[in-house]
């Protein structure tokens, strides 16, 4: 899910209603002693750790990149971290010597930030590199830089890059040009929707209804003017799906897989729940705006395109799409652009496995995520981006939101069977992404492959 921009931390105490997250006056916490920061005392340090931790965490890091980036600045300190990490909280204790203090962190939800992702590890590489000459209120500054840059788009512009996603979702689903305008159409004013009262703070999930309720009618509204001039515009109903597809909370279920691969389990599971709570409450919703207008989810016709015109076809979409989804996810361009050239090759690749070799399609997804992780090593060192921010995004686009939404469907009319299929497809094809991400890693990454 995109996060809500962040408000300065100077104007907490400008606040009059009580909030359930209180903000941390962390530049009245430390004791602003003049000194290099690893002579400060160690209350101090811990501070300056959790702050780089909660940001790393806020921005829909896994809990093994938190607690890297903690251990690494704990190092230029001179402590010793231990920490543990679920999907909104962090619970610290620092060591040094015969000293040791435990503290708590909280973010007040979660969600994904990619540009953050990439400030805070621009932030780790400076403190490992001039960390020992500067003064811990100077690491606060640097901070702040982190914590206050504003959202890089606006809503309307995450919801234009959510139409362009959706729309590309769904040619790559088999839909034609009257699925796709409408699927771009309603997730584009449904992402806007979602946008919008996330900037009011809102609940998300209430946001998540909200959206997905507006892409189905905004999706039934284009078939009704579209069949005021065109005769049997009713029987592309089933794009209405795709115009849902931007609510799928592919992050979280990417980054739980990296979790329980480095046994965070806690932080695993919790993202684990979060993303079901996520998918269920936009199926569900999703579901009743289809019972109560009569959309189905019926099959879509034949494309008619050739294997060489098709998989064309295929790259520019799976690049659009992904660079669509990045936006979505507050990418600077490069690394929109990064992560659509790797999806252009990896989803490419998936589709065309599964298209013309008849290869299962769980063995497709796991092809393609393990090539989107290999070509994120590769473009990851040689651009300095953080792997996570180009290797989910790019794979996002993989994860399979139709096949999700028609189980529920089928769940809601009773029809167990096409319920089950579909859900253990789902399942199966989910399980696999984070899996090749996985392989891709271990063989990339001594540190991934070795306990420490």
């Amino acid at each position: 899910m995109p996060s809500e921009p962040h408000e300065p931390i100077t104007t907490y105490l400008d606040r009059t209603e009580p909030r359930q997250h209180m903000a941390v006056p962390w530049h009245e916490v430390i004791s602003g002693m003049q000194v290099p920061a690893p002579e400060a005392p160690l209350a101090d340090k811990v501070t300056a750790i959790l702050r780089t931790g909660q940001l790393s965490l806020s921005s829909g890091d896994s809990a093994w990149r938190v607690r890297d980036y903690m251990n690494r600045v704990g190092h230029v300190l001179g402590v010793t971290v231990h920490a543990d990490i679920s999907l909104v909280n962090i619970e610290l204790t620092c060591i040094q010597g015969t000293e040791s203090i435990t503290e708590v962190a909280a973010n007040a939800s979660a969600g994904v930030n990619t540009e953050r992702v990439m400030l805070v590890d621009q932030f780790v590489h400076e403190v490992e590199a001039i960390g020992t000459e500067i003064t811990l209120e100077a690491y606060h500054h640097m901070l702040d830089v982190v914590e206050c840059k504003r959202a890089r788009y606006r809503p309307w512009q995450s919801g234009l890059a959510s139409g362009i996603a959706c729309a590309s979702f769904m040619f790559l689903l088999g839909g034609g040009p009257i699925e796709m305008i409408g699927a771009g159409l309603g997730s584009g004013c449904g992402q806007w929707t979602r946008v919008r009262l996330l900037g009011r703070r809102i609940n998300q999930l209430v946001a998540v209804a909200a959206g997905v309720a507006v892409a189905g009618v905004v999706y039934l509204l284009w078939l009704h003017l579209l069949s005021l001039g065109m005769a049997g515009a009713m029987s592309h109903e089933a794009g209405y799906i795709g115009a849902l597809l931007f609510v799928i909370p592919g992050f979280p279920l990417i980054t739980s897989g990296f979790d329980l691969f480095q046994s965070e389990m806690r932080s695993g599971i919790e993202r684990l729940a979060y993303a079901l709570v996520i998918i269920v409450t936009a199926t569900a919703v999703a579901w009743l705006v289809a019972e109560t207008v009569q959309l189905f989810p019926d099959d879509f016709a034949d494309q008619g395109l050739s294997p060489v015109t098709l998989t064309l076809l295929r790259v520019v979409a799976s690049f659009a799409g992904v660079y669509g989804f990045s936006v979505m996810f507050n990418s600077a361009p490069k690394m929109c652009a990064t992560a659509g050239c790797i999806g252009a090759v990896s989803n490419t690749l998936r589709l065309s496995l599964a298209g013309f070799t008849g290869m299962a399609p769980e063995a497709a997804a796991f092809l393609g995520a393990l090539c989107a992780g290999l070509l994120a090593s590769v473009s990851a060192r040689r651009l300095s981006i953080p792997r996570t921010a180009v290797t989910v995004p790019s794979i996002v686009i993989m994860v399979p939101g139709l096949y999700m939404y028609r189980a529920v469907y089928y769940m809601g009319v009773t029809q167990v069977g096409d319920a089950a299929e579909w859900l253990i497809r789902a399942v199966m094809i989910v399980l696999f992404l984070p899996i090749g991400l996985i392989a891709a890693r271990v063989l990339t990454d001594p540190r991934w492959r070795r306990t420490s």
